[in-house]
């Protein structure tokens, strides 16, 4: 064989491992790259969902009920005070058992939702980050019926995989993003679990996160 021949093969071959490593590396790296991406969202996402059940909260305490409408709840925020409550020993009683709830003075809702956070933006609470479309989170309101008397205030947050995964990560072909997608929401939905993130429940009487859940 002509040595100049021999030189060519060798490159070609040295080329061709080169891709085959790398794409070992790749196939290595994809799966970690996706779930790293996936859980950055998702930790913003969580966080809009607490702010979100905080606000619930607030509004059943001050309206004996849960609501499904953004606009009402968004606007509580902005306009609510809640009191503060200083509990005190009863001086009347002498078996120093009961209490009284002393209202000391009043704290504004928004002051309560925002906490130490610099930028808050109470307009954005019905948004779901990530979502190309400014896509809202599914709020739902109502009761649930225990012992077929007690009727007990229920609400629910939601958003699924597809709204807040949608757009590919960085180094992720759309192809190769939805397919990984697809494949995580199908890995939840064969042990009946919600492929997304939601807070409180229509089904019980509970204001938990899914991901508070094992």
């Amino acid at each position: 064989m002509k040595k100049g021949l021999s030189i060519v093969i060798n490159i070609i071959l040295f080329a061709i491992i080169v891709f085959l490593a790398w794409q070992v590396v790749k196939s290595i790296q994809a799966p970690i790259k996706y779930n790293n991406e996936q859980t950055m969202r998702e930790k913003q996402v969580i966080e809009r969902l607490i702010d979100i059940r905080n606000a619930e909260v607030l509004y059943k305490n001050a309206n004996n009920n849960y609501t499904a409408d953004f606009d009402s709840l968004i606007q509580f925020c902005q306009t609510a005070e809640i009191p503060v409550v200083k509990i005190i020993p009863d001086p009347t009683d002498t078996t120093f058992t009961r209490t009284i709830n002393d209202t000391i003075g009043h704290v504004k809702v928004m002051d309560s939702l925002k906490g130490s956070r610099e930028e808050f933006n109470i307009a954005d609470l019905k948004f779901v980050p990530f979502a190309p479309n400014n896509e809202l989170f599914e709020l739902e309101a109502g009761t649930i019926v225990r012992n077929e008397v007690i009727k007990i205030p229920v609400f629910e947050a939601r958003t699924p995989y597809e709204v807040y995964l949608a757009n590919p990560g960085a180094g992720f072909s759309e192809k190769e993003w939805n397919q990984r997608r697809d494949n995580a929401k199908a890995e939840k939905e064969s042990i009946n679990r919600y492929a997304g993130l939601k807070v409180g429940s229509m089904e019980e009487a509970s204001t938990d996160g899914n991901w508070e859940k094992l």
